[in-house]
């Protein structure tokens, strides 16, 4: 094996504690589910969903990221049909339109279609001759990024199609953007959001926001979740009720408890320690990511490496920030803990991204 694919330049720390928190996840799933007849086997198909996403890092990790980088627009436009034939042909759940039966396996295109993002992102502006984004080059790259982003709105499924956006955002700010484009942004985004809840299915959000502000208007409706998270939260103290004790989690007054809840279901069931303790590892495994974006070969690695550390920081504010009262109920998971395959699966290929670029620092 080459020198700079040895398994002694694997990013051994990131694994590990990507595994740690994915047990802790498998820990609290069974705790949420262990008599829950509709999902008492969720612990262990996420244990299978682990396996299997150890060998799909492995995958990402043995083809060289330029290679990755070079198929990008084929890629692109596989995303875009992959998206148009959930559309069409997508099992509808609840009124929305977001997974393709596979067998007993759902399959969420949205959920990988944030790998391609992440390899459009990069190479688009590793490919930039100027120190610079311009307005040019934002609209385009805008471009690439809304129309899946677009897509994804109209399954209808706001939460992970906003999740591409904090990619693009990144990306920009690293290559360089004059502050008074952050306003075309803004205003863009407003009216994006404008359109999407008028025409595109997004309704739904308008009441979110409601409900965000006073969950107390409804108690006992929309603004239900939201509270029986908190009180969950709350009730966890400082050392928590113990596993398969949690009273909110438990009797079922918690919602989801083993996928967008799941961290209100921890946070009552091991406590304040625990979570300050999981937070901890969360900000190592970013910070892991971080530091090799700064020993990336070019700056396509480093632009990828901060694209995965990015979209994992959303994902951890927002979910955590949904919890305990901070952020508008979403369908965001908690990454490496929710319960999901298509999610643990693409999360698993972004750190093979990562380990990708570690390992080709190396190459001459």
């Amino acid at each position: 094996m080459a020198r700079y694919r040895s398994l002694r330049d694997f990013d051994w720390p990131l694994l590990l504690m990507t595994l740690i928190l994915c047990a802790l996840g498998v820990i609290q799933i069974y705790s949420a589910t262990h008599d829950d007849t509709a999902f008492h086997d969720a612990w262990w198909k996420q244990v299978v969903y682990i396996i299997v996403a150890l060998g799909l890092m492995w995958v990402v990790v043995s083809v060289d990221y330029h290679t990755l980088l070079a198929q990008t627009p084929l890629l692109y436009l596989a995303s875009i049909g992959i998206l148009l034939a959930t559309l069409i042909l997508g099992r509808h759940v609840h009124g929305a339109a977001r997974w393709i039966a596979i067998g007993r396996f759902n399959f969420q295109a949205s959920e990988f279609v944030k790998l391609m993002i992440i390899l459009v992102v990069a190479r688009y502006l590793a490919e930039l001759k100027r120190d610079e984004v311009t307005i040019r080059d934002l609209l385009k790259l805008g471009g690439l990024v809304g129309i899946p982003t677009v897509l994804v709105w109209v399954q209808p499924d706001f939460s992970t199609g906003a999740t591409y956006l904090p990619i693009l955002a990144a990306g920009v700010l690293l290559a360089g953007l004059r502050w008074r484009y952050l306003l075309i942004i803004g205003l863009t985004l407003g009216i994006a959001l404008g359109v999407g809840m008028a025409f595109l299915g997004l309704g739904y959000m308008k009441d979110r926001l409601i409900n965000f502000r006073d969950p107390a208007h409804d108690p006992r409706g929309r603004g239900y979740q939201a509270i029986q998270s908190k009180i969950a939260v709350g009730d966890g103290g400082m050392w928590g009720r113990g596993v398969t004790h949690g009273s909110q989690t438990q009797l079922r007054f918690l919602p989801v408890p083993h996928t967008d809840f799941i961290f209100a279901a921890f946070a009552e069931e091991h406590g304040f320690v625990m979570v300050v303790g999981v937070l901890g590892l969360y900000f190592l495994l970013l910070m892991q990511i971080v530091q090799n974006a700064q020993t990336a070969p070019d700056r396509a690695g480093m632009y990828i490496c901060m694209g995965v550390a990015t979209l994992l920081l959303f994902h951890l504010l927002v979910n955590v920030g949904m919890v305990v009262g901070n952020v508008p109920i979403s369908g965001i998971p908690l990454p490496l803990m929710s319960f999901g395959g298509s999610n643990i699966l693409s999360v698993f290929m972004m750190l093979g991204l990562v380990n990708n670029v570690r390992l080709r620092r190396f190459a001459s």
